[in-house]
């Protein structure tokens, strides 16, 4: 049990939007060096709940303390608050007719009152610690998306916050980029920060994180440990999010079925979940199982599978009503160098050829 004062206390708070009741009676502590993951289905109130803490969006009912202050009181100065609490958004929120440079000093400067001099140093020294010292002088236009949203955790962190709010820090940006970030967040976890991170990143959640909560119908429906939640979930709902898999399939009966559409619908898939390496392996192999190994055979289904917890994807070809392995000796061979696991397995629909890629 942690015996300090914690830096955040929410205690019952309740969010209504008219008639819609996005969070429902919430009460939890933060405490320094916490790095708490918040993870469920849109629409949860998990970017809500960030933004009652912050004020953004001021509860219905409920009280929230920072620091022991009851920020949710009449009359609060709010700027106090965040000059302890950051918040980096989706979308970034940079100037764009300021420099890189000018986005992250303007706070200090204006509400700090530091010394230009230091605000610029500090602000180089940030850089250099997101990987962009050579990007100063440039102004947002110019930059990826991954580059805006490392400018923005820098410019959170000018105002040496005891606690940043991470709303979905990655889901604006190109897959590609989405690695640069979590790295970064990585660095701060390390470091000991204090942070509340909304994502759909499940296997950054379960390493960086010393707590997770898992959001469902407004309420934290579970609080605990990476481990807990992950591996040994107490309510159903947590163990159905935490175990989902993302799939594609398609259902060829005939060979008139419309194969032009399935290399973009693999295209998409990679994109979405972030396997854009994998693209070119996964529709080499479903081109060559269909009309090389297994042409003879309709209808054949062939389902594309992604676990975002393990991050293992897989590719699934069923032949219905059959009840031997369709492939050759010599298929194995040039198959099984390509793939992590090769299985034959019979189901009760027919048989089932299942590629670990």
């Amino acid at each position: 049990m942690n015996n300090q004062q914690p830096i955040i206390s929410v205690s019952h708070v309740t969010k209504r939007f008219g008639k819609l009741e996005v969070l429902r009676d919430i009460s939890f502590e933060v405490h320094q060096g916490e790095v708490i993951s918040l993870i469920g289905s849109s629409g949860t109130g998990k970017s809500t709940l960030l933004r009652a803490i912050n004020m953004l969006e001021p509860p219905t009912s409920g009280e929230i303390y920072i620091d022991g202050e009851r920020i949710t009181a009449k009359g609060y100065p709010l700027h106090k608050m965040r000059q302890k609490i950051g918040m980096v958004f989706q979308s970034f929120n940079l100037f764009d007719h300021m420099t890189v440079l000018e986005n992250i000093t303007d706070a200090p400067i204006q509400l700090l009152r530091l010394p230009e001099v230091q605000a610029k140093e500090e602000a180089l020294a940030l850089l250099k610690k997101v990987g962009l010292a050579q990007k100063a002088d440039a102004y947002p236009s110019e930059l990826s998306g991954g580059q805006k949203q490392r400018v923005a955790i820098a410019r959170a962190l000018a105002m040496h916050p005891e606690v940043i709010l991470f709303d979905e820090p990655t889901s604006a940006l190109d897959p590609t980029m989405v690695g640069e970030v979590l790295s970064v967040i990585r660095q701060l976890a390390k470091s000991g920060l204090t942070m509340l991170i909304v994502t759909h990143e499940m296997r950054f959640a379960r390493d960086v994180s010393t707590r997770i909560f898992f959001m469902n119908e407004g309420v934290i429906y579970e609080d605990g440990t990476p481990e807990q939640i992950f591996d040994h979930p107490v309510h159903s709902a947590t163990k159905a999010f935490v175990q989902r898999i993302q799939k594609l399939v398609y259902e060829i009966d005939s060979d008139d079925f419309d194969f032009l559409q399935i290399p973009t619908g693999i295209r998409q898939f990679c994109l979405k979940y972030n396997i854009r390496t994998e693209e070119e392996t996964i529709y080499a192999l479903v081109r060559e199982m269909l009309f090389e190994r297994m042409q003879a055979y309709r209808p054949i289904t062939i389902r594309l599978t992604h676990t975002e917890l393990t991050g293992v994807t897989a590719l699934d070809v069923m032949v219905e009503h059959l009840t031997l392995s369709p492939l050759a000796d010599a298929d194995r061979k040039a198959l099984r160098p390509r793939v992590k696991e090769l299985i034959e397995e019979p189901t009760t629909r027919g048989f089932r050829i299942k590629l670990i890629l």
